[in-house]
C-alpha cells in the first residue's frame, strides 16, 4: 500500500507563517516533523480555523492513507468568549475519527494553558482534557503536550502564535513523541549569541508595543457595547 506521508490539519499555528527568531526561519512545526521523518508533507491548515472549520473544510480534503495525521485545533475555540465545550468535544471527536481512519498514526496537540492576551484560562485546561480523552479512545494516537509552552523565545507577545523558534520547539516535542530518528532542532542552527539575543529582544519589544495597542483597542471596543 502506498502512503502519502504526513498530513497536518489546524489553524494559523500549523500553517506556520510567522516571525523568524534566533536564526530559525519561519516554518510549520508539522513540516519540521515531516522532514525528520523523511515523509512527504501535506498542509491543510487554514488561518483562523476552529475545530468546526477543520471538520467542515479540511477533513473533506483528506486523501489518504497517510503515515501520520496531525491535528492541532482548539486555540481559536478557547479564545472565543462563547466557547462551547460540548460542541468542541463533538467536533474534535468527529475530525479525529476521520483523520484516524485515513492515517496509520495520529498526533494530537494540547493547548498552552497561558494562551492569549487577554488570557483564555481556564478554557485551555478544559479543552486539553477533551483532547486527552479522545486520544485515549483512539488507537494509534499520540498526544504532544504543549500545556506549559509560554513566553519568549517561543511565543509572540500575543501569547498565541509561535515564533520560528517556537515552531521548532513544538516540532521537537512532536518528534520525541513519535520517536523520530533525530530532532528538528538538530537539523538547523539556533543562534544563541549575546548579539542574537539582543536583536531578538529588540524585535520583540516592537511587536509587544503593537500588541499592547491591539489589546487597548479591543478593550475599548468591548466597553463601547
Amino acid at each position: 500500500m502506498t502512503t502519502r506521508g504526513l498530513v497536518a490539519l489546524g489553524d494559523s499555528i500549523t500553517n506556520g507563517h510567522g516571525e523568524p527568531a534566533l536564526g530559525v526561519h519561519a516554518q510549520s512545526w508539522a513540516q519540521w516533523v515531516a522532514e525528520v521523518l523523511e515523509l512527504p508533507f501535506t498542509k491543510l491548515a487554514t488561518d483562523g480555523a476552529q475545530a468546526a472549520d477543520v471538520l467542515a473544510e479540511q477533513v473533506p480534503r483528506l486523501d489518504g492513507p497517510y503515515d501520520v495525521g496531525c491535528v492541532y485545533a482548539g486555540v481559536n475555540d478557547v479564545r472565543d468568549p462563547g466557547f462551547d465545550r460540548a460542541a468542541y468535544e463533538r467536533d474534535m471527536r468527529a475530525l479525529v475519527a476521520a483523520v484516524a481512519a485515513a492515517s496509520e498514526r495520529v498526533v494530537l496537540l494540547t493547548i498552552p494553558e497561558d494562551v492569549g492576551r487577554p488570557r483564555a484560562a481556564p478554557k485551555p485546561r478544559e479543552a486539553n482534557a477533551i483532547v486527552r480523552a479522545i486520544a485515549d479512545a483512539t488507537p494509534g494516537t499520540t498526544v504532544v503536550a504543549l500545556d506549559d509552552l509560554a513566553g519568549a523565545p517561543f511565543l509572540l507577545p500575543d501569547a498565541v502564535h509561535p515564533t520560528a523558534r517556537g515552531q521548532l520547539e513544538i516540532a521537537d516535542r512532536a518528534a520525541r513523541a513519535l520517536r523520530a530518528p533525530r530532532l528538528p532542532s538538530h537539523t538547523t542552527e539556533v543562534h544563541d549569541s549575546r548579539r542574537a539575543r539582543s536583536r531578538f529582544a529588540a524585535r520583540r519589544g516592537v511587536l509587544l508595543a503593537k500588541d499592547l495597542k491591539r489589546r487597548a483597542v479591543e478593550r475599548l471596543s468591548t466597553q463601547s457595547f
